[in-house]
């Protein structure tokens, strides 16, 4: 059995136990025991941690612990406002694509509103979430810190508000995302693309006083379903500039 210490920083104390939470501690660690498996027995996922010091050295999550280590636990550094050379990552991803837990169906559709390709399936267990997760290169999203400790989940967010648009506003600025939105790309119910359709091939799939006051649409060819620029486009279309901040508005004639 060995002993170090641990300090962990920022949010990251969310996910101790209150009496640890904010302050330097002593834990004793099974010999051989790596960083990750004693962050993660302490409660933080480690989908949340994005720099580990020990003794004032980067190290990675296999990192075996020694007697008297000392361990600082560092969260995403968007937060923190760290300077980017100093991220450690074994994995990076090349394309934003999320998968979200049965606690997120909220947030998914406007994830997808936004642009992102989202997997949400509320009869997924954890296990087909990992699965894909690894297979896609996915970010899980999810409010069980737990299903984050899974070994093959190697990009994670441990979604911390309750309303689907507050929600929406903290992964938009824990992981940096108004650059890379593109609202009104994606099927909110499919995930699928939309694509533009004439009118005259809209027929019944929109109602007749639709029909008279708009000429662009566009459609899933999933569901089917028809879309434009009505009143509910104009709500989401005030969501997507508030939490992008995009200075360039797209219509629905812009649709591939």
């Amino acid at each position: 059995m060995v002993t170090a210490t641990f300090r962990f920083y920022e949010e990251l104390n969310d996910f101790l136990a209150r009496p640890l939470r904010r302050r330097t501690f002593s834990c004793a660690c099974a010999r051989g025991a790596t960083a990750k498996h004693m962050i993660e027995v302490l409660g933080v996922p480690h989908t949340e941690v994005e720099l580990i010091l020990v003794n004032g050295e980067s190290v990675g999550f296999n990192h075996p612990l020694a007697d008297g280590d000392r361990i600082a636990v560092y969260p995403k550094f968007e937060a923190l406002d760290i300077q980017p050379l100093l991220r450690v990552r074994e994995h990076p991803l090349r394309v934003v694509r999320f998968i979200a837990d049965a606690h997120l169906g909220g947030l998914a559709p406007l994830l997808r509103l936004a642009g992102f390709d989202t997997l949400y399936d509320n009869h997924y267990p954890d296990a087909d979430i990992e699965a894909l997760a690894a297979a896609q290169q996915r970010i899980v999203l999810t409010r069980d810190r737990e299903l984050l400790k899974r070994r093959a989940i190697t990009h994670g967010c441990y979604v911390r508000t309750l309303r689907p648009r507050e929600q929406l506003r903290e992964v938009f600025e824990r992981l940096d995302l108004a650059g890379s939105a593109q609202p009104f790309r994606l099927c909110l119910m499919c995930n699928a693309p939309l694509r533009r359709i004439a009118k005259d091939e809209v027929g019944d799939r929109a109602p007749d006083g639709v029909l008279e006051r708009h000429n662009q649409f566009v459609t899933c060819d999933v569901c089917r379903r028809v879309f434009w620029e009505g009143t509910h486009w104009q709500r989401m279309r005030a969501l997507m500039d508030s939490v992008a901040g995009a200075p360039e508005r797209p219509d629905l004639n812009a649709a591939p």
